[in-house]
């Protein structure tokens, strides 16, 4: 069947029959990746099992569908019963049989299964009474858990499409122009005017012109783009249709790294089901305009998420940057004109256009319209998927949504942007989440990764961490980067090992800043965020190592020692148990004792005490 008119995809939009066929009980199982690691798949084996054991008839009697993530990614597999509106976390197949007879047979909750509220004690029933949900404001994610993505009449029942059919009424400069108006900036974390790149792609005449979607997702920790290609692919595809229609494209491509082959499937279902309704393909509704996609799987190169690099990996060519004195969007895939937009961007395309400029203008603060979808991860109570406005405070993130640092450790940094990105201390928790403010406080919202860091981590080994990610990951073509980036990973070894020299911090700082002036992508020129972000608000730490050869944090062996405080210690023996060189000894309810000589510093013990009862040390000179 081919739609051949907006008013055939209203009509056929009409015509589906509700969800789950109208079955009164409805389940809605997380299938995410985070969800199905945890074993999502069995859980909704069980349900469909145990509906026939209770003679219900599947899609009649008892609907369960399989949903993209839910975001509360630490706390799955999730599962939603509807209409009762029932949030169910840690939800494992032997539990299924107890839901049926509680929940879908009873109408009541099992308690054990809801979501605890850590500061009021209280158990949340629905997803809106969680702090995690109820702090947010979807736009991206307004689907993702709620519709099956490897059905487009999902999609299409949640008014998918309809974007596409307005866009298609206007002309394309009119939704250049709003585009422009609403104030979209790229999620990709370069935040240049989304409307405004889409002019110079819309005004430059060729026959040939390309729309690219960066998938690629490279940063640690960073899931966004991953769970929304996952979960609700047909808005990118929406709206990467609408910006071939707009610059007046006739072909696009979506970039995905290996590593995803659950978005690759998902995606590669939606291309299909869309270009079986005739929106792919030619004539689009009616329309006569012509667009079509294809998926194209990337290597796992972090520098493929620069756009000059994912193109030549498009082209099959080594993804490598090259300097850009021409702008892609005259000449970028095979020498054509091409729009790339990170999948986030585009997925927010079909809901600007359907609810005007306007109206996304109005969320967020100025210059910085719109919602922002951020991974939020690391030492953090509530980790996951979250999407707020963007001006919210750091604060607001990590302490109302993400529920605030684990085991109420104290907070110390926050990463923002991943590597390329900076670490900020708690002096700029008060800092407005948007491309502006970050970049004021000395970070970046890059592509949207928040890693959360308690005061048991050292920055020097943060950035340690980072930079050997990063000379992995260098394509070295250029020798500021490939050189550098080897230097500063040397010295920072040195640092974190106790074997530095007088001078290295001032000598690994000279060279962190010459590899961000000299460098030739953007990626190289901010590769060496991770070390000059720390230096610019955690120096003395630097110092420490360098001239002490002390870790405050406890995490470099070797640089510090533990000792017991008698005023916390309970005597759980905890740390006892979990020491792998029996270092410390003691009776039950009574302090333990540390053997210096014994211990290796390993940190195990630091972070077994629940009681913040280990301290950590100088070492004493005879060490």
């Amino acid at each position: 069947m081919k739609l051949n008119s907006p008013k055939a995809l209203d009509e056929y939009r009409n015509s589906l029959p509700p969800r789950g066929g109208g079955a009164p009980i409805r389940i809605r199982v997380c299938a995410g990746t985070g969800c199905l690691a945890s074993g999502s798949q069995a859980v909704y084996d069980a349900f469909v099992s145990e509906a026939e054991n209770h003679g219900m008839e599947v899609g009649v009697d008892f609907a369960a569908d399989t949903t993209g993530c839910h975001g509360f990614c630490e706390n799955g597999p999730i599962v939603q019963i509807d209409p009762v509106n029932i949030f169910y976390q840690h939800v494992t197949p032997d539990d299924v049989p107890e839901i049926f007879e509680k929940t879908i047979v009873g109408g009541e909750p099992v308690q054990r299964l809801l979501y605890r509220d850590a500061a009021t004690k209280t158990r949340c029933k629905s997803e809106e009474e969680i702090p995690f949900y109820a702090h947010q404001q979807r736009i991206v994610l307004q689907r993702t858990g709620h519709v099956d993505p490897t059905d487009i009449n999902d999609y299409i029942r949640e008014g998918g499409y309809a974007g596409l059919a307005k866009a298609l009424s206007m002309s394309p400069k009119d939704v250049v122009d709003e585009v422009i108006a609403s104030g979209l900036r790229g999620r990709g974390g370069g935040g240049f005017p989304t409307g405004v790149k889409w002019e110079s792609a819309r005004i430059v005449e060729a026959e040939q012109k390309y729309v690219v979607a960066n998938g690629d997702e490279g940063d640690p920790g960073a899931f966004m783009n991953r769970s929304l290609m996952e979960g609700d692919p047909h808005s990118v595809i929406e709206g990467m249709i609408i910006g071939a229609f707009a610059v007046g494209a006739g072909s696009g491509h979506i970039y995905v790294r290996e590593e995803y082959p659950l978005a690759v499937s998902n995606l590669r279902r939606a291309i299909e089901e869309a270009q079986r309704l005739g929106l792919l393909g030619t004539d689009i509704l009616g329309s006569g305009f012509a667009f079509d996609i294809e998926i194209t799987r990337g290597g796992g190169a972090f520098v493929c998420g620069e756009s000059t690099a994912l193109m030549a990996s498009i082209e099959g060519m080594p993804g490598v940057p090259r300097v850009k004195y021409i702008r892609s969007t005259e000449k970028g895939l095979w020498d054509a004109p091409a729009l790339l937009n990170n999948v986030e961007t585009w997925s927010d395309i079909p809901t600007i256009i359907l609810n005007g400029a306007a109206w996304y203008a109005g969320i967020g603060i100025e210059n910085n319209s719109g919602t922002k979808v951020f991974s939020l991860v690391g030492k953090v109570k509530n980790s996951g998927l979250v999407e707020v406005p963007l001006g919210i405070p750091l604060r607001s993130i990590i302490f109302d949504i993400g529920g605030g640092v684990m085991n109420n450790r104290a907070f110390k940094a926050v990463q923002s942007g991943g590597p390329s990105g900076g670490c900020l201390p708690e002096s700029k928790l008060d800092t407005l989440v948007d491309f502006d403010h970050l970049k004021e406080a000395g970070a970046m919202m890059g592509s949207g990764g928040l890693i959360v860091m308690d005061d048991h981590t050292c920055m020097v080994n943060v950035a340690s961490y980072f930079i050997d990610f990063l000379v992995g990951e260098c394509c070295g073509k250029c020798t500021p980067c490939r050189e550098g980036l080897r230097a500063m990973q040397v010295l920072l070894h040195g640092l974190t090992s106790g074997t530095a020299k007088p001078g290295d911090v001032a000598l690994l700082k000279e060279i962190a800043e010459s590899v961000r002036d000299t460098a030739l992508c953007g990626l190289g020129q901010t590769s060496a965020n991770p070390v000059l972000s720390t230096m610019k608000f955690f120096m003395e730490e630097y110092e420490e190592h360098e001239k002490e050869g002390f870790c405050r944090a406890g995490v470099c062996s070797g640089l510090y020692a533990v000792a017991v405080d008698p005023e916390t210690c309970t005597g759980c023996g905890m740390c006892a148990r979990v020491c792998p060189a029996n270092a410390i000894t003691g009776e039950k309810k009574q302090v333990h004792l540390v053997d210096q000589e014994a211990c290796i510093t390993c940190g195990s013990c630091v972070d077994a005490c629940r009681f913040n009862a280990i301290l950590i040390e100088r070492r004493k000179a005879d060490d």
